[in-house]
């Protein structure tokens, strides 16, 4: 089956999306239950345009040499740099037709075998953090839970189930404090002040990766902290209307954070050619939320190779029309944004 025939095939089992040939966030803008956004919706299509804008460089004069795409991550390899973003809550937010379990065990086993690894969800009840963790420890520990900030004693208690289901690193969405169903009420998510984060990451050995960066003052007090990884994200331009998309302010924050920790980037990448932009404007890696969702349900673990396949065969093209053999070739002088010369 083709990517475009999963897609097609995934259309009406999924309620609020309605997977649309390229999934820019017009369609679903401010559905809340939904995969769109609290306001108009405008940042998560931002986010989708900026990497439209920027061109690609192209140089055959590089002699010959095979394409390596594989990734590295705390010990761990990967076919590509790609991993599936964390998404949580899916009956209530996409489709009924699965169980979060079976949902879950379908994306963590579909990336496990593709080569790559997904990033699990939290949520307000119980179970939409242990579910699709159950799904890790069943695959090895092969995934990334993604806690939400929570009191600390909370953020504790998960940050141990996470470690007992023998992961290799845990993150947290701090920018989830935006999202109207996490706001209010007794228990509920608040800010972290940077003690506070340093506290969290402090109470446990695994690597810890902050994903809601969006400048270079959040990037600095969350490698202060011990950040091991950032995200930068705007949490899929869904929890506050009039910021910057990803794109935009990538390569400032790569520029302060290279080296200190690893950087990854969301926000409307959807293909490997916009894999290649994340990683020339100065990303290790990149994770990839409502296609995965979208594969999922148009033909589940096989759906998820499908698209993890086309992603792999995107990205080496690129690379070998652009010069570069290994993911550490690729770089700043092989795009161009807005038609300049970067």
């Amino acid at each position: 089956m083709t990517l475009q025939e999963v897609r097609e095939k995934a259309k009406g089992r999924l309620g609020y999306c309605v997977s649309c040939p390229v999934c820019d966030g017009r369609a679903c803008k401010n559905t809340i239950p939904g995969p769109g956004a609290k306001g108009t919706g405008e940042v998560s299509t931002k986010n989708y345009e900026a990497w439209q804008r920027i061109d690609l460089e192209m140089d055959s004069l590089v002699g010959g040499g095979e394409i390596d795409t594989t990734f590295e991550l705390f010990g761990k390899k990967f076919a590509i740099p790609v991993f599936a973003g964390p998404i949580g809550n899916i009956r209530g937010n996409y489709s009924k037709m699965y169980k979060e379990e079976t949902y879950s065990q379908i994306l963590v086993n579909g990336c496990k075998d593709a080569g790559i690894c997904a990033w699990t969800g939290d949520g307000i009840e119980d179970g939409f953090f242990e579910l699709p963790l159950n799904a890790v420890k069943s695959c090895g520990g092969m995934g990334i839970p993604t806690i939400k900030p929570w009191d600390i004693e909370k953020i504790k208690k998960k940050l141990a189930l996470a470690k007992d289901a023998g992961v290799f690193a845990v993150a947290m969405d701090v920018d989830a404090i935006g999202h109207p169903a996490f706001k209010n009420g007794d228990g509920y998510v608040s800010p972290l002040s940077p003690d506070s984060l340093a506290e969290i990451i402090k109470s446990t050995d695994l690597p810890f990766i902050v994903k809601g960066i969006m400048n270079v003052k959040m990037a600095k007090k969350a490698i202060d902290a011990g950040a091991k990884g950032i995200v930068v994200s705007n949490h899929g331009g869904r929890v506050l209307d009039e910021t910057p998309a990803t794109a935009e302010v990538l390569r400032e924050i790569a520029e302060f954070a290279k080296g200190k920790c690893i950087i990854f980037v969301d926000g409307g990448i959807r293909t490997g050619r916009d894999v290649f932009k994340a990683l020339a404007l100065g990303a290790d890696a990149v994770l990839i939320a409502r296609p995965f969702v979208q594969v999922v349900f148009g033909d589940a673990e096989d759906g998820i190779m499908t698209y993890v396949d086309s992603l792999k065969e995107e990205l080496k093209d690129t690379m070998y029309m652009c010069g570069a053999r290994k993911l550490s070739d690729i770089s700043y002088d092989m795009i161009r944004v807005g038609g300049a010369v970067c």
